[in-house]
């Protein structure tokens, strides 16, 4: 569904900023994102056997629909349970997609990629609504991926190696992760990103990603309350150190970083 001739009504209020989310999202591993999905190797983990599965996503009613996940819906567990991950994944971010959804229907954003989107209505007031959505759905997309299974550990290879120039160790980088998520005040995200030659740690409120800075995000944790809040109350210190040291996808940081 890439229109890569978007109307000029839409493009005009592309600038160079804009240009720099683009670029920085070019080559990200797979998101899952339905119709927005712009890079290759989607396809969900298969459940261990015995192991019941989330929920399949509802029919599509518009051009993006809510990616299945790659894991099954108690895969998580202890850490992220699955009674979180059902209200997180079936609830709030089935939202977003439904939300936006509706916000692009009869417009030209309903012919373009989630990306190209978000880089459209990035900062836009009257275009906030699905800015907001579109973000969020990319946003929830990728946090997905950027957990699994036994998770944790630490990461090998050039992904080590640009960690330890950048960071000076992983454990330093660990630290710089806990600290971005534990103090990003109210809703937001904490971040692992590529920012040219050099790997940062930042944090962005609400719907915000390092896509807006033109970085390119290798991985994010996600500190909405209703990411963790059914599990940990107001413990956001012991959700962020349990994903950390036990969820944390490096492997699809690795793939990100390429």
């Amino acid at each position: 569904m890439d229109n890569t001739n978007p109307p000029t009504t839409v493009a005009s209020v592309v600038c160079s900023r804009r240009g720099l989310l683009l670029a920085a999202a070019g080559g990200l591993a797979a998101l899952g994102g339905g119709a927005s999905a712009s890079a290759a190797g989607s396809t969900p983990a298969t459940p261990a056997a015995g192991t019941p599965a989330a929920p399949p996503p509802a029919a599509p009613t518009g051009p993006f629909t809510l990616p299945p996940l790659p894991y099954a819906d108690n895969a998580l567990d202890p850490v992220v349970s699955a009674n979180t991950l059902g209200f997180h994944y079936g609830k709030h971010h089935r939202a977003y997609v439904d939300n936006l959804n509706k916000a692009v229907a009869g417009t030209p954003f309903a012919d373009m990629p989630l990306e190209k989107i978000i880089a459209a209505t990035l900062g836009v007031a009257d275009k906030s609504a699905v800015y907001n959505n579109a973000a969020q759905h990319w946003n929830h997309s990728f946090y997905w991926r950027s957990l699994r299974p036994q998770g944790g550990g630490d990461p090998t290879g050039a992904l080590r190696q640009k960690i330890e120039a950048s960071f000076g160790s992983v454990e330093a980088c660990r630290k710089e992760l806990q600290a971005a998520a534990t103090s990003q005040f109210g809703s937001g995200w904490a971040w692992l990103a590529l920012d040219g030659d050099k790997l940062v740690v930042t944090k962005t409120g609400n719907a915000d990603s390092p896509l807006g800075k033109g970085q390119k995000p290798l991985l994010t944790i996600d500190v909405w309350e209703h990411a963790y809040y059914l599990d940990y109350q107001n413990r956001r210190a012991d959700y962020v150190n349990a994903l950390l040291g036990k969820l944390l996808n490096w492997e699809f940081a690795a793939a990100n970083l390429g």
